[in-house]
């Protein structure tokens, strides 16, 4: 599914189709991209196992988080994991692009992934966070939903790998994203 359009306004479709499709797949686990948690909470009332990764502690602002603590435990309280830590494709890399100028691995991999769109981009990477926090199994397709700055507009079907092994891992399909991006 295309959308001709990117953003939020592409949310309650695209979380339709990624629950359709995971359920005709058999797939379990849903990761999302929600800083806000009002994503992973529509998506938990579609009645799926959510893991919910927001921006990690001083992305917009340092030592600001932005999802408020009220929200995470209303998602928690809900059964959502929420997991908020570095990024797969920032943390050192990005210190050292900001510090130093110049493109490292992570960036690389960021960049070849957008490509696709944000959306996927973010689909991967939010997958492999979650894999290495031990919030999803290893070996198992599982349903990544991100966006292009808010809401939700991209879903995909991906058996991530550990970090350390990121190449070993796949995108089986692309469920939904924006054609224009």
């Amino acid at each position: 599914m295309l959308f001709d359009k990117k953003g939020p306004v592409n949310t309650e479709t695209a979380l339709q189709a990624a629950v359709e499709r995971g359920k005709s797949l058999g797939v379990r686990n849903y990761v999302v991209a929600s800083n806000s948690g009002e994503t992973a909470k529509k998506l938990r009332a579609l009645g799926v196992d959510v893991v919910c990764v927001s921006h990690h502690t001083g992305f917009r602002k340092p030592g600001d988080q932005e999802m408020s603590v009220d929200v995470r435990q209303e998602l928690e309280n809900a059964g959502v994991k929420v997991l908020t830590t570095t990024h797969l494709f920032g943390g050192i890399d990005r210190g050292a692009e900001s510090k130093f100028g110049g493109t490292y691995p992570g960036g690389l991999v960021a960049s070849t992934l957008r490509m696709l769109g944000q959306g996927v981009k973010v689909g991967v990477e939010i997958a492999v966070m979650a894999l290495d926090a031990g919030l999803i199994p290893h070996g198992v397709d599982v349903i990544a939903i991100g966006g292009s700055g808010g809401g939700a507009d991209t879903a995909i079907v991906v058996q991530p790998a550990h970090a350390k092994d990121f190449f070993d891992g796949r995108v089986r399909e692309i469920i939904c994203k924006p054609s224009i991006f």
